[in-house]
């Protein structure tokens, strides 16, 4: 006999996802500890585990799933390869009508007037404090997106409006936001995509208290300060609307001790590889919850189950986070299960992440 950890180790799918399978009637263990609940799985299931693995990435629905794993068992071979080839033609019809939705949306874009171009049009140099300019770079800079697939996201943006800077930085799963004051530099408002590398140049020149002079003309961005200057192009795209994205239902807001919060998130239980990002990537999730009396913890083993207001993100990227918010207490933003956390400074509403959650089970 397996038993559920060890099922979920060599299956790929998880204990949550066992759990999940089994209410559902599709991977039902072979025994049930009658005491204490727990499951236990023959050997010959495992077989069936891998299979439902990959139809689950494949993306059939579970009634479908049920059927194939009783042919499978069975060995009624023309049973599965009919659902199969079914769920096939479903995948190549949908990828078709997708096709001809996404076409229609292209065309509907080259018709339509994009007003981002007059914010790249007008050149400003506005003078931002070193110091303040380093700290919202090193907020924002850890979500920037590396995927080849969305220039756009590539970079940093530099959001300059009146005597405000707001750098923004994305990869779709986290985002981060902060603000600069700056002066001399009213006016139309202008935004720029600073490429990673250029934005890494940057940060490595500010060192001191010395104020700083930003120049964004064109496609031109350079930053001068102390005598030394760097200078580059700015990414040719356009960046999504960050202030739409922003827009959240509120949510219970819980200040944490960072330190404690931290170790708690680095040494606390964790679903290990069990939710895939796109592009097959495993992730570490950690699952939170508010307590009782108001405090943000994490999900112990086994209660995870009773507490449908729990939360699951990315572990490493909401410690790349807290790490981002430089400072020893924050403010947790938690609402529903589908909406994003929020990491927020104590000090100002202007600088703050997003993470957004992972659904827990199929």
């Amino acid at each position: 006999m397996r038993s559920i950890g060890e099922m979920a180790r060599d299956s790929g799918l998880g204990v949550s996802a066992l759990r999940f399978y089994d209410r559902a009637g599709v991977l039902v263990p072979a025994w049930v500890d009658p005491v204490s609940g727990y499951r236990w799985y023959g050997t010959e299931q495992l077989e069936e585990a891998r299979l439902l693995t990959r139809l689950r990435r494949a993306g059939m629905p579970l009634a479908d799933i049920r059927l194939v794993l009783a042919g499978w068992s069975g060995a009624d071979t023309d049973l599965v390869l009919k659902l199969l080839e079914a769920h096939l033609r479903r995948l190549e019809l949908g990828l078709s009508d997708a096709r001809t939705e996404f076409s229609t949306i292209r065309a509907l874009l080259e018709h339509r007037e994009n007003p981002m171009t007059s914010l790249r049009a007008t050149a400003v140099r506005p003078s931002v404090p070193a110091a303040e300019l380093a700290a919202a770079l090193d907020a924002v800079r850890f979500a920037a997106s590396t995927d080849p697939e969305l220039p756009m996201l590539g970079g940093v943006l530099f959001d300059i409006e009146g005597d405000a800077l707001r750098v923004v930085a994305t990869d779709r799963y986290r985002m981060a936001v902060a603000h600069v004051g700056t002066t001399g530099g009213a006016g139309p408002r202008v935004q720029a995509i600073v490429p990673s590398p250029l934005v890494d140049a940057m940060r490595a020149l500010l060192d001191d208290d010395a104020s700083v002079e930003l120049t964004v003309d064109g496609d031109r961005v350079a930053m001068e300060t102390g005598g030394r200057q760097v200078a580059g192009r700015s990414l040719e795209h356009e960046f999504p609307d960050y202030r739409r994205l922003v827009r959240l239902p509120a949510g219970r807001r819980v200040l944490v001790d960072v330190p404690g919060f931290r170790e708690a998130v680095e040494t606390g239980p964790v679903r290990a590889g069990e939710v895939r990002e796109p592009g097959g990537v495993a992730c570490d999730l950690t699952v939170l919850k508010v307590t009782a009396d108001g405090a943000v913890a994490v999900c112990e083993d086994g209660d995870e189950d009773q507490d449908q207001d729990r939360v699951a993100v990315n572990r490493e990227f909401l410690l790349h986070a807290l790490a981002a918010g430089g400072r020893d207490e924050l403010v947790l933003e938690l609402g529903a299960p589908t909406a994003p956390v929020a990491i927020r400074r104590t000090d100002t509403e202007e600088t703050f992440s997003l993470l957004m959650p992972v659904r827990l089970e199929s």
